[in-house]
């Protein structure tokens, strides 16, 4: 199991560094241009966030079912499974798109942004809407291929989008030959064009019989009882990403009022650079968690029981170590990183104490991301929904108010908050684990 668990997570694991690398990489070109355009995309990330969680409404659940029918040898039925959950893709591609499209100005005034950083935030929100029409056809797909343990074509379609939003950003964005300079607008526009291009080659390859499932035209459509099947397990798990993005846009409203003299764009630039370097801490973890997480679903469809349960606990041994290193690395390299990141010295300033406490929270954090994977590959997507509403709602929001805006206590103050959260959600997540409930979930 070892040896078949770290076969898997190596793909994912440079999936999941080629995603951090599309977020870092429009972070580093923002951060040579302004503050404003940090902000601008810092937000953009959040609501894009939104998206991929709605995204999990079917993504979550075509996971855990093609899993389930993977490992019980019924591969014809993972592959209707799959076809029916990219014919629901499209559905919410486009209810994400005019849901965002509508609410980019709602969301730019609920962070007291104003004249010209507000209308960069708008027009980057409304014309990055347009990948979300694609992205969720690619992350529907990548979760069907991930039930049925190939990991490999996910890899290769994010690593083809990758290289596309690098070259195109950058040639947008400097005016490369004959293309005009067009500042942040050339940063949506790579984003914009390469999730397009990720889409048509995932097609390709669902089609043309490469990846381990091979879609048919005529299992495409919709039927009532695999749809709700599909949202009995991910409806859950698409609410507890709502509830949790929710609870850390209203984190991110109180990062945008630290400052009694309003919106600080240093302070929110901040936070984002923050955020996006986290991400080195925990990808591992999430690569872990969703191979674990197919792993759990195909042990289950087999019926092996006590092997479900130890996949994760090897996960988790797995991983945990390296999340120590990060967090000496964060702690020791913080200034050099914020210099790295971001032209701003105001941006490091308020940006490295933040940075060297949320370093002490990447082993609890560890261990909520990877056996969380595990509880939603299992189907057990509501007790992941009551810890989200405790954690990021309550806690998260509460607690950072108090400590960063009532008691002045800035980005570090804020951030308390947000360690709070995480730890007491990695409590209650490994208890659940390890009572070994989650084992008699039926989907």
């Amino acid at each position: 199991m070892r040896h078949e668990l770290f076969r898997l997570v190596l793909p994912v694991l440079a999936e999941q560094f080629l995603i951090f690398g599309i977020g870092f990489f429009d972070t580093l070109l923002s951060g040579q241009l302004g503050t404003q355009e940090t902000s601008a995309i810092g937000l953009a990330a959040y609501v894009s966030w939104l998206g991929s969680t709605i995204f999990c409404l079917v993504s979550t659940g075509a996971s855990a079912i093609v899993a389930r029918h993977w490992g019980a040898g019924e591969f014809a039925e993972a592959r209707r499974i799959t076809a029916r959950s990219l014919t629901l893709s499209l559905f919410v591609g486009m209810l994400v798109f005019v849901l965002l499209r509508e609410l980019s100005n709602p969301f730019a005034m609920l962070m007291k942004m104003e004249g010209e950083q507000h209308r960069i935030a708008v027009e980057y929100l409304r014309f990055d809407a347009w990948s979300q029409c694609f992205a969720a056809f690619t992350q529907i797909a990548a979760a069907s291929l991930r039930g049925a343990g190939d990991m490999r074509t996910p890899l290769c379609v994010l690593g083809m989008t990758n290289c596309v939003n690098i070259v195109v950003s950058s040639v947008c964005t400097w005016g490369w030959g004959p293309f005009p300079e067009m500042g942040v607008t050339g940063i949506v526009i790579g984003t914009v064009f390469a999730q397009a291009c990720g889409a048509v080659l995932m097609a390709y390859l669902l089609f043309s019989g490469r990846g381990r499932i091979h879609v048919r035209f005529c299992d495409f459509g919709f039927d009532t009882t695999t749809a709700r099947r599909i949202m009995r397990v991910g409806g859950p798990a698409a609410l507890a990403g709502i509830t949790k993005v929710s609870g850390h846009f209203a984190f991110l409203m109180v990062i945008s009022r630290l400052s009694s003299r309003g919106f600080d764009g240093a302070t929110f630039a901040a936070h984002f650079v923050g955020i996006r370097i986290e991400a080195l801490s925990y990808l591992p973890a999430e690569a872990f968690g969703i191979a674990a997480a197919a792993l759990v679903g195909q042990s289950l469809g087999a019926g092996q029981t006590n092997r479900a349960l130890e996949v994760g606990r090897e996960a988790v041994r797995q991983c945990i170590v390296y999340a120590a290193l990060m967090t000496l690395g964060f702690l020791v390299f913080a200034p050099q990183i914020y210099a790295l990141m971001h032209r701003s010295p105001e941006v490091a300033a308020s940006g490295i104490p933040a940075f060297r406490l949320m370093a002490l929270y990447q082993v609890p954090n560890t261990i909520l991301i990877i056996y969380s994977c595990c509880l939603i590959g299992a189907g057990d997507t509501l007790f992941p929904l009551y810890c989200s509403l405790i954690g990021n709602v309550i806690v998260r929001v509460g607690l950072g108010y108090l400590c960063g805006v009532h008691w002045n206590g800035g980005l570090t103050g804020a951030w308390i908050g947000m360690g709070a959260d995480n730890i007491l959600r990695s409590i209650l997540i490994a208890q659940r684990y390890r009572s070994g409930q989650w084992v008699y979930t039926k989907i």
